[in-house]
């Protein structure tokens, strides 16, 4: 029998989860054995995946599951060196250079288990079967407009929390911006489900929003009208040939730019399209200070869904869940792919 193991995320601030209990009982009824693990933070109660039929199991018991459980979490591991001989589906970010990943993929190579990496579960037309992109886009929008509140009152943004919904962000936000002119948005990425939901945050809020795809940004660049507006909003992933849309000279160029919100957040890829910082953020400082007169703040954090983990949390369930529901044929099809990619790259390791 397949068996699931949905692990506790460990990460600080992380409480997604991807299975949601209607999705687990389908899972059920569809002949697959599904473990979860309890968890302290998750914000989808444990009472739910019990009565969906799921073996209920202590939480961060993972490393302990049987060798032919498939390891089911979203967020990194613990980075403590040891060796991964199960096969794992989570975010690896281990396929574009990044030093962490290449850690990541020599503990699957030492354990001999195997990253079904979720960005890269993609259909027969390479588009990814699931994504959280348009809650990390709404969320990104939200924290890049507290940064530009917190500088109209001389300050650096200090630390965001969960919302219980969109409501409450919106109404948190609206008295972060009081009755300040409204800054001017750039979005790169608009059409995409990440540029979708900036927009849509921004337009709630009264935000003048300039859409850019990839026809505005075929030229390869210098992009000089990224610097004539207040916010900056990066919504596409860092690959090969990807311009820069940042140089590191906008530091001191002419500019009204004063917010970037890096909503991909991948700094330490060679490919990242923003180069004036190196490093992401976090809950606790989300926004990094890389210049002033007048301030440049960038904020980059990479679980930004987390900020309303239950809405992001149900919509990327029912993304993935039709997927799931294939794991009987786990060398085929999505998993194939995935299982070709993970391959590919822990032979460079």
């Amino acid at each position: 029998m397949t068996h699931l193991w949905v692990r506790a995320e460990q990460r600080p601030n992380e409480e997604r989860v991807g299975l949601t209990p209607e999705g687990a009982a389908a899972l059920v009824k569809a002949g697959i054995r599904v473990s979860v693990e309890q968890s302290h933070v998750r914000a989808i109660p444990i009472e739910g995946y019990r009565a969906a039929g799921c073996e209920i199991v202590a939480e961060n018991l993972w490393p302990q599951a049987p060798a032919d459980a498939i390891i089911f979490g979203l967020k990194e591991l613990p980075e403590d060196g040891t060796s991964l001989p199960h096969r794992h589906i989570m975010f690896g970010h281990a396929y574009k250079g990044q030093p962490a990943g290449r850690d990541l993929l020599k503990r699957f190579k030492a354990g001999g288990g195997t990253l079904y990496d979720l960005e890269y579960l993609v259909g027969e037309d390479g588009r990814r079967v699931a994504a959280f992109g348009y809650w990390a886009g709404y969320a990104g929008a939200a924290i890049s407009l507290k940064c530009w509140a917190a500088q109209q009152r001389g300050a650096l943004a200090g630390p965001v929390r969960k919302y219980p919904g969109k409501a409450a962000l919106l109404a948190d936000l609206a008295a972060d911006l009081g009755s300040h002119p409204r800054p001017r948005a750039i979005i790169i990425g608009a059409l995409g489900r990440v540029g979708t939901g900036a927009a849509d945050l921004c337009t709630a809020l009264g935000v003048a929003v300039t859409r850019w795809d990839m026809a505005e940004t075929a030229s390869g660049g210098p992009f000089p009208e990224i610097l004539q507006h207040e916010i900056f909003l990066n919504c596409i992933l860092a690959r090969p040939g990807c311009p820069v849309f940042v140089p590191a000279s906008a530091k001191t160029d002419p500019r009204k730019l004063t917010v970037i919100g890096d909503i991909a957040c991948d700094p330490t890829s060679d490919f990242s399209p923003i180069k004036v910082y190196d490093r992401a953020t976090d809950w606790d400082a989300p926004a990094l200070r890389v210049a002033e007169d007048p301030p440049l703040d960038v904020t980059a954090i990479d679980n930004l869904p987390s900020l309303m983990p239950v809405e992001s949390s149900e919509d990327y369930a029912a993304q993935l869940l039709p997927t799931l529901l294939t794991l009987t044929r786990f060398n085929t099809g999505v998993w194939g792919r995935a299982h070709a990619e993970f391959t590919r790259h822990v032979t460079t390791v």
